[in-house]
């Protein structure tokens, strides 16, 4: 081939290729499309076969409820609220974070060791943080102890369980008082603003789905 006629090619080329790239590209939004329909219908014949109750346990876990409602009764706590928060932190799986928070309501070890010895703990081991029944009892007897603490404000209470007391002591005081704290307005961490929506919003599902469940019914 000469010079000439190899140069032809390539301008051929050139000019055929948008429409090529067009084709290629409408070939891959329909490869796309059909996928997505694929797994849509797949989700919608498993929600079929599992029915309503499998399928919301998909999407809101519940575990360890009759655990959740004894600690709620004797904390004086919505049932609720323990559930969003397990959620929120563990989605009710047993893992420890690279911090070091422990459990299902996945508790510090110096936050575990404070609830310990204020509560009397006297035997606690940090391991035993990897046993449901202790985990939700530390979280919830902390979550009792926050919620007394910032006189039964829950978004000021959710808060700490995140970012700490010292933190959310400091936006308080830099709003003016508890009273016109705002948590969207009020807490720069973006990540707590998220986790106290997160909480208050799962509680509001968990007592809608699970009332009887919690003994909310």
């Amino acid at each position: 081939m000469t010079y000439g006629s190899a140069r032809a090619v390539r301008r051929r080329a050139a000019r055929r290729s948008p429409a090529r790239s067009r084709a290629i590209a409408r070939r891959r939004r329909l490869a796309a499309a059909a996928l997505l329909v694929a797994v849509v219908g797949a989700a919608v014949a498993l929600a079929v076969r599992l029915g309503p109750d499998a399928v919301r346990e998909l999407y809101l876990p519940l575990r360890h409820e009759d655990v959740i409602r004894q600690q709620a009764r004797d904390k004086g706590l919505d049932p609720a609220l323990i559930a969003a928060v397990i959620y929120q932190e563990s989605k009710f799986r047993d893992r420890t974070s690279a911090a070091g928070a422990k459990g299902l309501m996945q508790i510090l070890p110096d936050t575990a060791r404070f609830i310990a010895r204020k509560s009397g703990g006297t035997r606690f081991e940090l391991r035993d943080l990897g046993t449901p029944q202790i985990n939700i009892a530390y979280g919830s007897w902390y979550l009792r102890y926050l919620m007394q603490r910032y006189a039964g404000d829950e978004k000021l209470a959710v808060a700490a369980y995140n970012a700490g007391e010292r933190n959310v002591d400091r936006w308080v005081e830099a709003a003016g008082g508890p009273e016109r704290f705002d948590a969207e307005r009020d807490i720069p961490f973006p990540e707590t603003r998220a986790y106290v929506a997160g909480v208050l919003a799962k509680e509001e599902e968990y007592r809608r789905s699970y009332a009887h469940e919690l003994g909310l019914d």
